[in-house]
C-alpha cells in the first residue's frame, strides 16, 4: 500500500510539472535563450590558448553528403594571426559555432578550385566582413585561376554587399571591406614560401590531383612547430619531403573497399553514371594506409585524417574506415571530426585535443 501511495505522489507529482512546464514554456525559453545568449555570443575561444599553433577542423567532409560534417575547412592560429585553408560548404558556419572569431580571419588559402573547397566562400567572406571592423576585403591566396574564382563570388555577391551596406550603412558594414581580393602565386620549382611574417612562414608545395591543376597543400611553422595539410592527392614524394618532421600531418583519405561497395550498390540499381563516378574518383586521392605511410615515411608525430570519403555515419565505423593504416605508421591516427582543436604550444613538443561542438 505505501509503494502504491508513493508511486501516485510521484505521478502527481510528475504530471504537476507538466502543466507547470507547459504553462509557463514561453517565459522558460526565454529565461533559457537569454542565459545561453549571454554565454555563446561573442565568445571567443583564442583568449585562453597559449601561444603556439593551433588548428581547428572547421571541415572534415567531402562532396558526398554528410550531415556531421561541413566541406573541407581548416582554421589556423599562429600566434595572434588567424588563417583558413579552403573553405567548403559549412565551414564558415562551423567556425563560429566553435567560438572562433570570423572577423578576425587574415587570409584564406586555397589548395585548389574543385567545388567542395571554395562553395563556402560566399559565406566565409559574409561572415568575416558583417559587424567587423575590417576595413579590406579578404586576402584569397592560391595558385594560378584564384584571380577567376575570386571574381566569381564578388560578382555573385555585388548585390547582397549592397542590400547590406544600404540597410546598416557604412558603419556598420563597410562596402570597401566586403567581399574578397585574390592573392595569386606562382610556383616555378615544386615549393615556395608565400607568407612570412611575425614568425610565421606559410609554404605551399605541388601535389598531384591529376586531372585537377594546379593543386597544392600547405605547411606551416610558427616558433618551432609546425602543421602541414596535404590538399587532395594521390600520394607523393613532394608531400613528404615538405612534411618532414612536422608535429601534425593532416591529409585527405579515401577507403577504395568502402567506396567500393557503394559503386557496387549503384550498379545494383541502375545508377551507372554515379556509379562510374565512385569508381573513378579512387584514382585521384589517398588511402588512409597511403596517408599512413606517408606520415611514418615523413617522421611526424601525429596523423589526423580529413576530407572523409565515403561518408562515415558513426565511429563505429572507424576501423573499417582506418583499414590497415595503424599497421603502416607508429605514431596516433585521428579520424578527423568537425569541431576538433588541436594545440600546439610554442616550444615544445605537446599536442592537445579538445572538441569544441
Amino acid at each position: 500500500m505505501r509503494r502504491r501511495t508513493l508511486f501516485l505522489s510521484f505521478a502527481i507529482l510528475l504530471i504537476g510539472a507538466g502543466i507547470g512546464i507547459k504553462t509557463f514554456q514561453a517565459e522558460i525559453g526565454i529565461a533559457l535563450f537569454k542565459r545561453a545568449a549571454a554565454e555563446r555570443v561573442g565568445k571567443d575561444i583564442t583568449v585562453g590558448l597559449p601561444d603556439g599553433l593551433h588548428v581547428a577542423l572547421c571541415g572534415t567532409g567531402s562532396p558526398l553528403p554528410n550531415p556531421g560534417r561541413a566541406g573541407a575547412c581548416t582554421l589556423i592560429i599562429a600566434g595572434k594571426h588567424i588563417f583558413v585553408v579552403d573553405a567548403g560548404e559549412g565551414g564558415a558556419r562551423n567556425i563560429a559555432l566553435m567560438g572562433l572569431p570570423t572577423a578576425r580571419i587574415e587570409r584564406l588559402f586555397l589548395t585548389h578550385f574543385h567545388s567542395d573547397h571554395i562553395d563556402g566562400l560566399g559565406p566565409m567572406m559574409l561572415l568575416r566582413w558583417a559587424g567587423s571592423s575590417n576595413s579590406s576585403p579578404l586576402p584569397i591566396h592560391g595558385p594560378e585561376g584564384v584571380d577567376a574564382v575570386v571574381s566569381g563570388f564578388n560578382s555573385a555577391y555585388t548585390a547582397d554587399n549592397g542590400y547590406r551596406t544600404a540597410h546598416h550603412g557604412e558603419g556598420i558594414t563597410r562596402r570597401a571591406a566586403a567581399g574578397a581580393v585574390a592573392v595569386p602565386f606562382t610556383l616555378s620549382g615544386n615549393s615556395a614560401v608565400v607568407y612570412s611574417a611575425d614568425g610565421v612562414k606559410i609554404t605551399a608545395f605541388r601535389v598531384n590531383h591529376a586531372p585537377v591543376a594546379p593543386a597544392v597543400g600547405y605547411r606551416f611553422d610558427y616558433k618551432g612547430r609546425s602543421v602541414v595539410i596535404s590538399g587532395d592527392t594521390t600520394p607523393t614524394p613532394m608531400l613528404v619531403a615538405v612534411a618532414k618532421g612536422a608535429d601534425i600531418l593532416i591529409h585527405e583519405a579515401l577507403q577504395p573497399k568502402l567506396v567500393g561497395l557503394i559503386s557496387k550498390s549503384l550498379d545494383a540499381k541502375g545508377i551507372k553514371k554515379t556509379a562510374q563516378i565512385t569508381r573513378d574518383i579512387v584514382d585521384y586521392h589517398t588511402s588512409p594506409e597511403g596517408a599512413a605511410k606517408a606520415a611514418q615515411s615523413a617522421g611526424v608525430s601525429e596523423l589526423v585524417l580529413s576530407h572523409i570519403v565515403p561518408a562515415i555515419p558513426s565511429p563505429f565505423f572507424y576501423p573499417a574506415f582506418l583499414g590497415d593504416a595503424q599497421r603502416n605508421f607508429k605514431g596516433p591516427i585521428t579520424v578527423g571530426e568537425d569541431g576538433m582543436l588541436f594545440s600546439l604550444p610554442a616550444g615544445g613538443k605537446a599536442i592537445e585535443k579538445k572538441s569544441l561542438m
